[in-house]
């Protein structure tokens, strides 16, 4: 680049910062648009990261074997795609806060918009009790001396800070919380294909492990299908992408991007991580019999060990300790946020709608962390049953809202065609239309029908089955009541809104991508570097 060039492209940044954007003076009670392009293609990948891959996985390969859980994971990879697709071409075009409860309220019937919106609040408001509770088993492995108490109040204290100041807070917290993540899976994929193929280590593995008795699949069909939803437990939070759509700097530009690099991440970073902790580690090693609740029989403190790697331990606790942080700040945004939406609709006390001059929802942040902070106290002061239900209530709630944001596309698409809009003019176009809308509703049906399936056999004890089905229970008492009391029908295709909550002309001038327009004026050696983590994540 000629000097000219650098100091053209040079004006062309200072002038897009000195334009003012529609944050600077922005409407009353309305969110600020504070996620950069980078924050969303972060939250997209590195919020599904969670404990669901560094503890959960171990159990998933010693219950399906390697071959079995590598399919679990790649079916459940595939259907969170196509969630992702359809949501995206939704949240593209129309970037309102809420996402997904106000598209099903718009393009299908209230009544779905109210259950939804709902359920995905409680998954949310008690995943922050839950992270909580793992946040003090966490600290318990370092420092025994303190009650776990503490280390939850601390947390909450830290998630609640980060999200009251700005959004942007809660962008940059999750941004490096991703790259965290990110790092230490490259890290293991790499360190685990030394390990197998014999260079770190004492054994030269190759793909023995998959040749044992009992191996590849172990406990044939339902040993895949109890997989199922605890790979869904890993992949939920990927969703988030459609909330953050309502407060991105240029949510036409910024979505797409970041919905057409899930693919290849889910791929690398979940798939790839499955299928190298099955080369390494037998499904019947005793460590991953375990439940994996404990930070040495992790797979990915096992494969760091076996690569004479002392230090593993303390490291994949740190690390976990930043996931558990990652997902209690994902799940104080996204609640939030869904609440203020369902008081915006008419479904909660307007309370919620309140938000303050920095474009925080600040009631809806506080009313969620009070409700996290009770879900919290039952794992205390109760028997754990509550707890249990509270914690159960959650596990299906993700398939709940991807059956739910499926039907909402299709409804999205007919009501689009049939009030004569050509699809071109949508920012993203979610493709296999509507093959991959029913693959979504049948296999994450048949997931959350049949996951409770052990409750009913021999003996049979009701407790149990009512905790394995009560997020379905709770979803279908949420959208019966609203039905009943208000009666209202399905929303006609032709009256179907697709104007409100769409940027307006102005808005999409001044929704500047400063990332980009940075990058074409000046990149140095450390931009270059950021840039590559960047894609990474």
């Amino acid at each position: 680049m000629s000097k000219f060039d650098e100091k053209a492209s040079e004006a062309v940044v200072d002038y897009a910062e000195s334009v003012p954007t529609s944050n600077e003076h922005p409407a009353p009670n309305k969110l600020h648009r504070g996620l950069k392009a980078r924050h969303i293609q972060t939250i997209a990948i590195g919020g599904t990261i969670g404990t669901g891959l560094f503890l959960a996985s171990g159990k998933t390969i010693s219950t399906a074997g390697p071959a079995g859980a590598l399919i679990a994971y790649v079916l459940i990879g595939l259907l969170v795609y196509c969630v992702i697709m359809s949501l995206g071409e939704m949240a593209a075009y129309i970037p309102v806060p809420g996402g997904f409860n106000v598209y099903a309220s718009r393009f299908v019937e209230p009544s779905l918009g109210f259950c939804v919106g709902w359920v995905y609040w409680a998954n949310w408001a008690v995943g922050v009790a839950v992270e909580l509770t793992g946040i003090s088993l966490v600290m318990q492995y370092w420092i025994t001396s303190v009650n776990g108490v503490v280390w939850a109040v601390i947390s909450l204290a830290i998630l609640m800070a980060i999200n009251v100041f700005s959004v942007k807070g809660y962008g940059e917290a999750e941004y490096w919380f991703s790259l965290v993540k990110v790092l230490t899976c490259i890290a293991f994929i790499i360190v685990g294909i030394l390990v197998d193929a014999g260079v770190a280590g004492d054994d030269h593995i190759g793909v023995r492990n998959w040749q044992i008795e009992g191996a590849p699949f172990n406990g044939g069909f339902l040993g895949v299908f109890q997989v199922f939803i605890t790979a869904a437990f890993a992949f939920n939070g990927t969703e988030i992408v459609g909330i953050t759509a309502g407060e991105s700097e240029n949510p036409k530009k910024a979505v797409p991007k970041a919905i057409k690099q899930v693919f290849w991440r889910i791929l690398f970073f979940y798939v790839v991580s499955i299928l190298v902790i099955g080369l390494v580690l037998p499904y019947n090693d005793p460590s991953l019999l375990n439940e994996s609740s404990k930070i040495a029989t992790s797979p990915f403190t096992l494969v760091f060990n076996r690569a004479g790697a002392p230090w593993a331990d303390d490291l994949i606790n740190a690390i976990i300790l930043i996931t558990v942080l990652s997902a209690g700040n994902s799940g104080l945004y996204s609640s939030s946020r869904t609440l203020m939406a369902l008081a915006e609709q008419g479904h909660a006390p307007k309370i919620f709608t309140k938000v303050n001059n920095r474009g925080v929802p600040l009631a809806s942040i506080l009313g969620t962390s009070a409700v996290g902070c009770l879900a919290f106290l039952t794992s205390l002061f109760s028997s754990g049953q509550v707890f249990n239900w509270l914690t159960n209530l959650t596990s299906v709630a993700g398939l709940i809202t991807w059956i739910i944001i499926a039907i909402t596309h299709i409804r999205f698409r007919k009501a689009f065609v049939a009030q004569g809009r050509n699809l071109s003019i949508l920012p993203y176009v979610a493709p296999f239309f509507p093959f991959a809308d029913w693959f979504v509703i049948i296999v994450s049906t048949i997931v959350t029908l049949g996951q409770g399936y052990r409750s009913f056999l021999d003996p049979i004890d009701p407790v149990n089955i009512v905790s394995a089905y009560i997020g379905i229970i709770s979803a279908l008492v949420f959208y019966v009541g609203h039905k009943i009391s208000t009666r209202k029908s399905f929303v006609p295709l032709l009256e179907a809104d697709f104007d409100s909550g769409r940027l307006t002309p102005q808005e999409e001038a001044l929704s500047v991508d400063r990332d980009e327009l940075e990058a074409e004026g000046k990149i140095g050696a450390r931009k270059i570097f950021w840039k590559v983590l960047s894609a990474l994540a």
